[in-house]
């Protein structure tokens, strides 16, 4: 049981009233994104209220929600201008996307290129591969905070099995030239890219780009709700499973099947959450570059006033994905973003958020990030400048 729930009949109140008594301004879409369309909420709603177990059972139900479950593979195919609808998988998060991808694909002897600027969601997996005789190389950051893409390149070799890159910084919101990574690899060479903070917030065009393997995050930028996710990849990547159990399909077979998605899909799908991200997706494809052109024109306001702020020093360049990291003369980042919320009902992050590589290449022992959506307003980014403003003259 909760704490709270039996005694405190309000702790169930609706999350969105909540956050509309207590939170002025929610800047804090990188982590998790804070507003959802209308069209992703009664669609998320409907899907609890009225579901059943995607193509686990023969009935009318249960088929009817595999159906929905296979519009939205072939949406997000669509989408993101991959490869074949079999070869999207649904995930929790773009954790497990990232973790399928690579410890799916990579084995021992394989030599991998990633950067400095990777999330730990990365990282990660890739120091667990290098206790099995992974070789991984690390290409670093260049003379303006970026990753060093002429450092990258020069890094690969003919042995290299993989390039991991993100699309998009989690920590500055930099976004490295994937597609002059691709013209510059060889043939051979897999592109794994991590989608966490781009997707939803850009065009992401998977075959355009060459990009064979797409981690996706459903809560942030695509507008799904938390516990989605997805893994899109190419046939010059075939992922073994890492999770192990029921798929309703092949069930003599004590193996997992060997066909796709059912082979790393085990278990039971989050049909709310899938039917989110659909929901999500169908809405940027209306309203993507409006979108695009709100939060760029937010973040841009944002660089240039913290500029101007005396005792801030600003790491994030105006970009597509509304990051805007600084830190302030004399206070952790974690004391930033805690007066932010205590006094002004300011909700932004402090610390390292899951990047240590990119914060000891940038010399920072954390930072503050405030990170606007197309859903945040103009007024909220000049309310946000003034309490920064406030905070550096104590």
């Amino acid at each position: 049981m909760i704490n709270g729930g039996d005694e405190n009949p309000a702790f169930w109140r609706r999350t969105r009233d909540f956050c509309e008594e207590v939170i002025l301004i929610y800047f804090d879409n990188a982590a998790t994104g804070g507003f959802k369309p209308d069209a992703v909420v009664s669609a998320t709603t409907a899907a609890l209220g009225h579901s059943a177990n995607p193509g686990r059972s023969g009935h009318k139900l249960s088929l009817a929600c595999l159906e929905r479950v296979y519009n939205v593979r072939k949406l997000l195919c669509d989408f993101f201008g991959a490869y074949s609808y079999e070869r999207v998988i649904f995930t929790k998060n773009c954790t497990e996307a990232l973790n399928l991808a690579i410890l799916g694909a990579l084995t021992a002897g394989d030599e991998v290129v990633t950067t400095v600027a990777e999330h730990n969601s990365v990282l990660r997996p890739l120091e667990r591969l290098k206790a099995s005789g992974v070789k991984v190389t690390y290409a670093p950051l260049d003379k303006e905070g970026e990753v060093d893409v002429e450092s990258l390149v020069n890094s690969v070799t003919e042995k290299t099995r993989a390039v991991v890159v993100t699309l998009a910084s989690n920590v500055t919101g930099a976004t490295p030239d994937v597609k002059k990574i691709k013209a510059a690899i060889p043939e051979n060479c897999l592109l794994i890219c991590d989608g966490a903070q781009a997707c939803g917030h850009f065009e992401v065009n998977m075959q355009k780009l060459g990009i064979d393997a797409l981690a996706v995050a459903g809560h942030k930028g695509m507008l799904g709700i938390q516990g989605s996710g997805a893994l899109l990849f190419s046939e010059r990547l075939n992922p073994k499973p890492v999770l192990f159990g029921g798929t309703g399909s092949e069930s003599y077979n004590l193996n997992m099947p060997d066909f796709y998605p059912d082979a790393l899909e085990s278990g039971t799908l989050s049909y709310p959450a899938i039917i989110s991200l659909g929901e999500g997706a169908l809405y940027l494809m209306q309203n993507l570059q409006e979108n695009r052109l709100k939060t760029e024109q937010m973040t841009a306001f944002l660089c240039e006033n913290l500029v101007k702020t005396q005792g801030v020093k600003v790491y994030s360049k105006p970009n597509p994905c509304g990051i805007v990291t600084f830190n302030l003369d004399g206070m952790q980042s974690e004391e930033v973003a805690f007066r932010l919320s205590e006094d002004y009902g300011i909700c932004v992050r402090g610390g390292l958020h899951c990047a240590p590589l990119m914060h000891k290449a940038l010399k920072s022992e954390g930072l503050v990030r405030a990170s606007v959506s197309a859903f945040n307003t103009m007024n909220e980014c000049e309310i946000f400048i003034k309490a920064v403003k406030e905070l550096s003259a104590i």
